[in-house]
């Protein structure tokens, strides 16, 4: 599941530099807890303080917005990276920050553009939500 064979070795073969620069969390900041709750902050603005945290000290860009449109699954995140694939996740917890940074780091040293599966954390194992391909690897099938 974890292999494409559209995606062009020119694309993953991004490295340079300094890789996590390329990588970017991205966390739902108005994500309730499982009650449901109104009060503020909200589970998700937790999730984004806790993820924050964990990357103190790293050059991981982390990012929060409204609604990432996945509410079943409560508190949500996607880690993106240029020319990449994207990944969304759910069923987080507050305190998941450090798993999104681990995914972080896993995802900026990938030679092959994908999340590897080995080392990622349970919670992003089981809370993946979707895997989304970058554009340029689409083939117009009309």
């Amino acid at each position: 599941m974890e292999r494409d064979s559209s995606f062009s070795a020119e694309t993953a073969d991004i490295l340079s530099g300094d890789a996590l620069t390329g990588v970017t969390v991205i966390v739902c900041a108005s994500c309730r807890d499982e009650t449901g709750s109104d009060a503020h902050p909200r589970a998700g603005e937790m999730l984004a303080q806790d993820t924050r945290r964990a990357a103190s000290g790293e050059d991981i860009r982390i990012r929060s917005v409204e609604c990432l449109g996945n509410c079943k699954r409560r508190l949500s995140a996607a880690i993106l990276r240029d020319g990449c694939w994207s990944y969304v996740f759910g069923d987080l917890t507050t305190t998941s920050g450090a798993d999104l940074i681990t995914g972080a780091k896993l995802f900026a040293t990938s030679t092959d553009g994908l999340i590897p599966w080995r080392g990622r954390p349970d919670s992003l194992k089981r809370g993946l939500v979707a895997r989304i391909p970058p554009l340029d690897t689409l083939k117009d099938q009309i």
